[in-house]
């Protein structure tokens, strides 16, 4: 997917909406462009805070690979047809302006991020959560100056990160934290594979180097592998020049194997991450960049003992869980590129290129 085209809709008025007190906002809106989409920067009226809600001057969002998916309609059971109209970016950053009635979570001036599943506030996920997620399947993502938000669809922030940092964690941060200390339950000196230098590797390697654990990072470049030992990472392994990358992941467990795998290639990468694990270890599967698919022999894990989890973010209590972390051992996220608002589409052709390392933001 190449430049995404953008409709500019601008009244004079709107390119001055900037402070808290305008009547009318930026936002950019996905159109239909035959079984695609594109961005088209509309002005609209400011929206106001209903019971229940707080007012939110988004400062910054982040892209993931799932935005792509969802510009090129193929998010999705039903594709990405249903986002015509509505607003994309599930991440997103900013200050609570107004509040409604009943609110007592936040008040005005707090720093806060979106969740990604509206409808998954704590325990299991229900059939209800996959249709709420934020910027995809029909439902307005953050991509705009001002948002109205139900209150308990958002969480403060570290107050050591920046509007830009904050907005980079609600899906790959959540995420891999959910993989590693929810679903992994991770402990100190455990190996750990990540997959490429992607947001969710990234947070990945932080998360586990931060606890103690041994990280071991793939990637095609020897620049990307250098930034990766700078923080933190155990290990590293040129996926371009090793072909047979699992076997150089092994060599540097002892042959053990790792204990954890964040499966985000799909299809090319998950027949070597299954030989990489180890005897009782933990593949989480992410993401498919390569494409969905691969075969996971049963055999293989009944003998080695290993066990394989779909994680799909997670909930607001992760989210919370996660910020603690965050806050306890000051990490701060790797964003490689921020754009301006009026240069959002600029942000996914550079997301499309691949040729980033951690996130890429927008500023409002």
């Amino acid at each position: 997917m190449k430049a995404a085209i953008i409709l500019f809709v601008i009244a004079a008025a709107g390119l001055q909406a900037q402070s808290t007190g305008a009547t009318m906002i930026r936002q950019y809106q996905l159109e239909r462009e035959g079984k695609a989409l594109r961005l088209a920067m509309k002005t609209v009226p400011r929206p106001t805070a209903q019971a229940g809600q707080v007012l939110v001057r988004v400062r910054a969002v982040s892209l993931n690979q799932r935005d792509l998916l969802v510009m090129a309609g193929q998010y999705g059971a039903g594709g990405g047809g249903d986002m015509d109209g509505k607003v994309p970016l599930s991440d997103g950053a900013g200050e609570v302006i107004a509040v409604g009635t009943g609110v007592n979570r936040f008040k005005v001036g707090d720093r806060v991020a979106g969740i990604f599943f509206t409808q998954w506030i704590d325990g299991k996920r229900t059939p209800q959560v996959a249709p709420s997620a934020r910027g995809g399947g029909g439902v307005d993502g953050m991509l705009s100056e001002v948002l109205a938000a139900h209150q308990d669809t958002l969480v403060r922030i570290p107050d050591h990160l920046t509007y830009e940092e904050a907005a980079t964690l609600p899906c790959a941060g959540v995420t891999a934290y959910r993989a590693l200390f929810v679903d992994g339950r991770l402990q100190r000196g455990e190996f750990v594979l990540l997959e490429g230098t992607g947001g969710v590797s990234m947070f990945g390697l932080q998360f586990a180097a931060a606890a103690g654990a041994r990280p071991i990072i793939t990637s095609s470049s020897d620049e990307k592998l250098q930034q990766a030992r700078k923080l933190g990472a155990f290990g590293t392994v040129n996926y371009r020049t090793n072909p047979e990358w699992q076997r150089e992941v092994r060599k540097l467990t002892n042959n053990a194997g790792v204990d954890h795998v964040l499966e985000v290639g799909g299809r090319d990468t998950l027949p070597r991450a299954l030989e990489a694990l180890g005897f009782e270890g933990h593949l989480a599967i992410i993401g498919g960049l390569s494409g969905f698919g691969g075969e996971i022999a049963p055999g293989r894990l009944m003998t080695s003992g290993a066990s394989v989890t779909g994680i799909y973010v997670g909930s607001r209590a992760d989210f919370e869980a996660m910020n603690k972390f965050i806050t306890e051992h000051k990490i701060r996220p790797v964003v490689d590129r921020v754009f301006p608002f009026e240069e959002a589409a600029k942000a996914y052709d550079f997301m499309d290129n691949g040729s980033y390392v951690g996130k890429i933001v927008v500023k409002l």
